[in-house]
């Protein structure tokens, strides 16, 4: 016996129904229902569909337990189970509440005996709609009429999505058959011809200049039309730091013969901003951060700003002005100078900085920076070491950050390479080669299980290290580095015990977390690594235990670490910081 069809679609929407409905009111006051054997699936769903029952006396309920029956034969069978058995008993307790207890028996289920899948139309060769139609509901799988909902609508939304509009169903039918407990599944899906993308006009009113605007639009008119290349020029837009509004209309009700105009509407946001922050840290202590933002200088897009951190042991005011290359989104050119000035261990330094720098993203997703700067230093080392230097210092970077949240992702990675270097014969006073690598990665297992690793190696090369400038040589320990020592005290030292800094930097460390209460974590830890004038040189080690809170701003860290060796000036020591962990 095959099922009416209007009868299958009314359990389809009871299905959706019952998934909406909160698990809160599963628990009936005055009717319990009961599934016999592993079918938790089963008993939930009957209980949603059956609600509060209140108010009713013994004889109401013997009254009301046919409507009951009906309701729970409903939600059964909307997850494949045809022919219960129920039966009903009502009870009186000893204060004179009533109860009704439906007793299911669920049977064998229904499965998908057949299941025909057809993409008719120009689509039909396309494996981006093709090879994207869910596997399931399968051919012996139970019948379950929210997959089969699932699988209907993801066939509809993929191929809106790839520009198949005039998309319908010409054949789309569920057959089941309670006698045999069998059910077939048919869809055939016509697609008509897919949509193309046509000319970007951005409409008047934005004030930028259109050669500007147009850097953003990295598709060619024509191109068939893909919902996310719509979805990726809104994203850069809004993320281009020149707009509070972006409206974008690529409805296909706008079409001529099948091309769909982009008008684009623009609200650009004020053009300056002030921002201001305070922080903190066990590394440098309190401190207060501010800066200042013109976010467009004119119609081209170029921007400039002005930046100042202030905090016990240091201390540093930067500004910067920039021109937005193509493609704006990641490439560009700054012009940028700054000054800082730090009190750190044994080590003082004033810097002044003039440089360039010309960011460009490659195909493979890495970011190049090629930099020029100037630096002027003057610096005491301890109380007998003092100089001062001019770098001319050339740079290369390459770098590359994969995760899957910018805020707290759960995997991921950093990669990063920095090479710089100065000659006498430029504009210099040593010949210097610096190099510094780092590399994080970031994995969650059974999603409560995090581990993270981390690695920084950097080595400066140079034929008089006394002629390279403390920010040029290598110091370890702290928050970011190894804790359980204090901050950059890794170090070598001269006679006096003086920490003068290293030729290399070796730094790595593994860390646990487990989240035990949502943006809750415990962490364990182990750091090692120092500041060394010999790669085979002894390394510190520290451990301990933390706790992170991933606050609305970002994760914040709180370790209880142990230097491990006394030598190196381990002991117990409290770190604090935040920031996002690649």
């Amino acid at each position: 016996m095959l099922l009416p069809r209007h009868h299958i679609q009314r359990i389809l929407k009871l299905t959706g129904l019952a998934v909406l409905l909160s698990a809160s009111a599963s628990h009936a006051s005055q009717v319990r229902v009961e599934v016999e054997g592993d079918h938790i699936d089963l008993r939930d769903n009957a209980r949603i569909f059956v609600g509060e029952v209140e108010g009713r006396s013994a004889d109401g309920l013997r009254r009301y337990a046919s409507t009951a029956i009906a309701q729970v034969e409903q939600a059964i069978r909307a997850l494949g189970y045809y022919n219960p058995v129920i039966t009903f008993e009502v009870t009186e307790n000893a204060d004179g509440l009533a109860e009704l207890v439906l007793t299911v028996v669920p049977g064998e289920p229904v499965r998908i005996r057949s299941r025909s899948v057809l993409i008719e139309g120009p689509g039909s060769e396309d494996p981006a709609l093709v090879d994207q139609i869910p596997k399931e509901p399968a051919e012996g799988d139970v019948l379950h009429h929210g997959r089969y909902n699932t699988l209907r609508q993801a066939i509809q939304n993929r191929a809106r999505r790839l520009g198949y509009f005039d998309g319908e169903f010409v054949t789309r039918r569920l057959e089941v058959d309670p006698s045999e407990n069998h059910a077939d599944i048919t869809m055939h899906y016509r697609t008509g011809e897919r949509y193309r993308l046509g000319a970007v006009t951005f409409l008047e009113g934005h004030g930028f200049d259109e050669g500007l605007l147009n850097q953003f639009v990295t598709f060619d008119p024509g191109i068939p039309f893909h919902a996310d290349e719509v979805a990726k020029l809104n994203g850069d837009l809004s993320n281009s730091g020149y707009f509070s509004g972006v409206d974008i209309d690529a409805s296909p009700n706008r079409a001529e013969d099948g091309v769909i105009p982009v008008d684009i509407g623009l609200t650009p946001r004020p053009p300056r901003s002030v921002g201001a922050g305070v922080g903190f840290s066990t590394d440098v202590g309190p401190r207060f951060r501010g800066n200042w933002r013109e976010h467009y200088t004119n119609s081209m897009g170029h921007r400039r700003g002005a930046d100042t951190e202030l905090s016990e042991l240091r201390q540093n005011v930067s500004g910067w002005y920039e021109l937005p290359l193509d493609p704006p989104m990641t490439d560009s050119i700054r012009l940028g100078t700054g000054y800082q000035r730090e009190d750190i261990e044994d080590v003082e330094s004033e810097r002044l900085t003039l440089g360039q720098q010309w960011r460009h993203q490659l195909d493979t997703g890495w970011m190049q920076v090629l930099s020029i700067r100037w630096e002027g230093e003057r610096f005491k080392i301890g109380e007998d070491e003092r100089g001062n230097s001019s770098l001319l210092l050339p740079g290369l970077s390459y770098s590359k950050l994969q995760a899957n949240s910018p805020l707290d992702p759960s995997r991921g990675y950093r990669l990063q390479l920095d090479v710089t270097g100065a000659h006498r014969a430029i504009i210099s006073d040593a010949d210097i080669l610096h190099v510094n690598v780092l590399a994080r990665g970031l994995y969650t297992l059974a999603d409560n299980h995090r581990f993270l690793t981390r690695f920084n190696f950097g080595g400066v090369a140079t034929n008089s290290f006394s002629d390279v400038p403390p920010s040029l040589r290598f110091f370890a320990g702290g928050d970011q580095s190894v804790r359980g020592y204090g901050y950059e005290t890794l170090s070598p030292r001269d006679d006096n015990g003086v920490a003068v800094g290293g030729r290399f930097q070796l730094v790595g460390g593994v860390e646990y977390q487990y989240e035990f209460v949502r943006n809750w974590r415990v962490a364990a830890f182990v750091d090692k690594g120092n500041a060394v004038n010999d790669v085979f040189d002894r390394l510190a080690t520290g451990a301990g235990l933390g706790i992170r809170w991933v606050s609305p701003v970002g994760p914040l860290r709180l370790d209880l670490a142990k230097g491990l060796d006394e030598e190196f000036g381990g002991g117990w020591r409290i770190h604090f910081s935040m920031g996002p962990e690649l």
